[in-house]
């Protein structure tokens, strides 16, 4: 029989992102996926309302946090990771393939060489097919990339965590027009999850409630393969790509998401204060280029 893990849903409002708290209820040990640091873009303030709460589950429920796991870097959010590491422990991971969002945009933010481009701002890269156990459940991972290059889901027991590659049946699928973006290889990753057992339990990085129904971020493979609007059973990896490029190039760039690349791609971390002791995000007047 597959394990179950517990899984419990965090939704932030401001993001709409679900960050997950994943436990092994034979040895209460516990993974946190996607957290969310709050920051409020106009006065540069961050606070911990969200991470928190995560904080607070985990310390009522008795768990032991052994990896905070980031299933890409994301664009519409800050990382807690950091902030969770200092006051829960656990490792934070993600896809051997930071190293090309830190080429990527060290470049377009001028870094500059005190920037590490290798990955050693996280504590474990994974590679394709990897695993790793949090408690007694075994966690493997699947390359998807297509919305970024580092995307990766997570199969955790029973339970598959997608990250941004695929949302619930109504709200279709990710943008693929981001720099190293691909609608094609989108379509190839969604497709491998799809390749799941229909009966494995799905959930989603995002959820913006389409046509006023209420926030959800729990599916299946069965009812993304029968009823996902973008990639259902039937519809051509051609028939894909083009509604996707279509649809993209109508899409205005997430609210954060200068901020949010240039923290997530330093594991959470916010660049090294200045001669002033102050620290600083950079905005590129030309903005970023797809």
């Amino acid at each position: 029989m597959t394990t179950s893990p517990v899984v419990k849903a965090f939704f932030d409002t401001d993001s709409n992102t679900i960050s997950y708290v994943v436990s092994d209820a034979a040895t209460g040990k516990a993974a946190v996926i996607d957290s969310v640091l709050d920051f409020d873009y106009a006065s540069g303030t961050i606070t911990y309302d969200h991470a928190n709460e995560i904080i607070a589950y985990i310390k009522s429920e008795g768990l032991d946090t052994e990896w905070l796991i980031e299933t890409h870097v994301h664009a519409d959010h800050l990382s807690a990771a950091p902030y969770l590491q200092e006051q829960l422990g656990g490792q934070i991971g993600i896809s051997e393939k930071i190293t090309e969002i830190q080429d990527i945009f060290g470049k377009v933010f001028n870094a500059g060489t005190q920037f590490e481009r290798d990955g050693s701002q996280f504590d474990r890269l994974f590679t394709d097919g990897d695993s790793y156990q949090i408690g007694s459940l075994t966690a493997t991972v699947i390359a998807t990339p297509g919305h970024t290059p580092a995307c990766m889901a997570h199969i955790i027991g029973d339970a598959l965590f997608t990250g941004d590659t695929i949302f619930m049946p109504d709200g279709g699928t990710a943008r693929a027009d981001f720099p190293g973006g691909d609608a094609r290889v989108l379509y190839r990753s969604i497709k491998k999850l799809l390749a799941l057992p229909p009966e494995t339990r799905m959930f989603i990085c995002h959820d913006y409630g389409p046509n006023g129904r209420e926030i959800k971020w729990q599916t299946s493979v069965g009812e993304q393969r029968k009823s996902n609007i973008h990639v259902h059973d039937g519809i051509t990896e051609e028939a894909f790509v083009e509604m996707r490029e279509t649809r993209d190039a109508t899409l205005n760039m997430p609210r954060l998401i200068m901020p949010s690349i240039q923290v997530n791609m330093r594991a959470g971390y916010f660049p090294e204060a200045e001669n002033n002791g102050e620290t600083y995000l950079k905005i590129p007047i030309q903005g970023i280029k797809s």
